[in-house]
């Protein structure tokens, strides 16, 4: 077994040197001059869209879930075990330098995920919840592809509710058993396990709307609750702020790490570790942004790429201040949620135990269910059948249960493997179609100079194949008679311009 997750290791580390990581700088930095930093420039316009009103059927229903549920379950899959565990190990591994990469990686990675989100909404579907899409969808219905769309969903299967939730449910499993004494370990894992199975089915068999009201109400409380416990740490231990924000640096750009051939893998872990926690151009965030209803596709990628921000700037930088300035020496440091853990029992006491692992428990948790919707959007891609949908579901809830018991190395070796072809192929895709991402883009900011809230429907773009939805504008009170938005849009434009208007 030993030697099996050694290769497996070494094969993953291969992948990303030579294939992911290039492929995931040049085209976030392509992205990134051909929109204009579109993820810098509407950083207002990401918290504008974030509080929008769903958009209503006829009958007076909202179409689906809204823009800040679609961004809470995707905000549910990212805050995890990659704020608290996975900068612990970037940290242990790759030093304080490893944080700078995660933000750099997070802010080009911000375009790459307003283009695969933005892409999901334009290409998604309608189910019996509402809608549901991602890149599975764009990759057939954009591209012409079902079979890459088949590939991905596979590869996304396996990866979230299958690896990463094991991954979720084994990090609950050692916070736990860090709060207690030796003598839980021999039961714990099976307990924690039977616990997390129960929770999961009781909420996966209810349905997307089910997952959306849970992880509204959890995601912020716990989040806030993390940042705020971190910033307590942070002024207790104000002194030390400076030297972390300095290691940050230093260790990013500094001479010892060049000279002696560390940059390269300090780069590596930070956008490895990075591109977990915000799941950026992973192609994981665009199956719950294509579940909201909004009224221009633009919205919810803006939306998508305000929780990259969310998820790195300030979960992930608060668990690395907690770690820089409690453990200010990092050598033989253990990896894992094991540092993250230490650090703060260090600065608050042993008590500190216990909130914590509420905290990763309920995130965890969270992310659990984020996850299983991701799966969930992909089974239905491949088939309709009720019955390998609920036989998918009972999978996802066994996987949780074979996570709480299994060793957490060989989870996040796999786990990082095929995360490097999902993101692979999602790259692949979204570069194929990033033309009409800009176009989008270009739709959006016009409107939005024209004083118009954004609304699109498929007459604006009628050469580009495969959209379904947008054959009417919406608002929040039902259908619009598009001749007369368009009308008024003249209308106002015409008035901006101090031009005369014909009734």
């Amino acid at each position: 077994m030993d030697a099996l997750i050694s290769w497996m290791g070494t094969w993953g580390d291969n992948l990303w040197t030579w294939i992911v990581l290039p492929v995931v700088v040049v085209l976030g930095l392509y992205f990134t001059i051909r929109s204009g930093v579109v993820q810098f420039r509407l950083i207002p316009e990401m918290f504008r869209t974030l509080t929008d009103k769903t958009p209503r059927d006829a009958s007076g229903e909202p179409q689906s879930v809204s823009s800040f549920q679609a961004f809470t379950i995707s905000a549910a899959s990212r805050v995890g075990v990659g704020n608290i565990a996975g900068v612990g190990t970037a940290i242990a591994l790759g030093g304080p330098g490893a944080v700078f990469w995660m933000w750099l990686m997070a802010f080009v990675g911000g375009a790459s995920a307003f283009i695969e989100s933005s892409l999901a909404q334009l290409y998604k579907t309608r189910d019996r919840d509402g809608f549901r899409g991602g890149p599975a969808y764009y990759m057939e219905r954009g591209l012409g592809a079902r079979w890459m769309g088949i590939v991905f969903a596979i590869i996304l299967i396996i990866c979230f509710p299958l690896a990463f939730s094991s991954l979720q449910a084994n990090t609950i499993q050692a916070t736990v058993a860090g709060s207690l004494d030796e003598s839980a370990q021999s039961w714990l894992p099976w307990v924690t396990g039977i616990t997390l199975s129960v929770l999961t089915t009781l909420v996966v068999f209810g349905g997307v709307r089910r997952i959306a009201s849970v992880t509204q109400a959890l995601v912020p409380a716990m989040a806030l609750l993390y940042l705020l416990v971190g910033l307590v740490i942070v002024v207790i231990h104000a002194d030390q702020l400076p030297a972390a924000f300095a290691s940050i640096f230093t260790s990013a750009f500094g001479y010892n790490e060049v000279v002696g051939a560390a940059l390269g893998y300090i780069i590596l872990t930070g956008a490895r570790r990075g591109m977990f926690s915000n799941e950026a151009g992973l192609g994981s965030a665009p199956n719950a942004g294509a579940s909201a209803a909004v009224t221009h596709p633009v919205k919810q990628g803006l939306v998508q790429t305000l929780g990259v921000y969310f998820d790195t700037f300030l979960v992930c930088s608060i668990t690395a201040f907690i770690i820089l300035v409690s453990v200010p020496d990092l050598a033989n440091a253990e990896q894992g949620i094991g540092l993250t853990q230490g650090a703060v029992t260090s600065a608050l006491g042993d008590w500190s135990n216990i909130l914590l692992s509420v905290i990763i428990f309920l995130l965890a948790f969270s992310s659990i269910l984020g996850n299983y919707y991701y799966g969930e959007s992909n089974i239905e891609f491949i088939t309709q059948s009720r019955s390998v949908l609920t036989g998918y579901r009972i999978l996802a809830v066994v996987a949780v249960f074979v996570g709480s018991v299994l060793s957490a190395g060989a989870i996040w070796t796999f786990a990082d493997g095929v995360m490097g072809f999902m993101a692979l192929t999602n790259l692949i895709a979204i570069g194929l179609l990033s033309g009409v991402g800009f176009r989008l883009l270009k739709d959006y900011t016009q409107q939005r100079r024209e004083g118009l809230d954004p609304v699109f429907t498929r007459d604006r773009m009628p050469d580009v194949r495969g959209v379904e939805v947008w054959e009417d504008a919406l608002s929040v009170t039902g259908p619009i008679d598009l001749p007369t938005k368009r009308h008024q849009a003249e209308k106002h434009r015409d008035h901006l311009h101090g031009a005369p208007h014909a009734e």
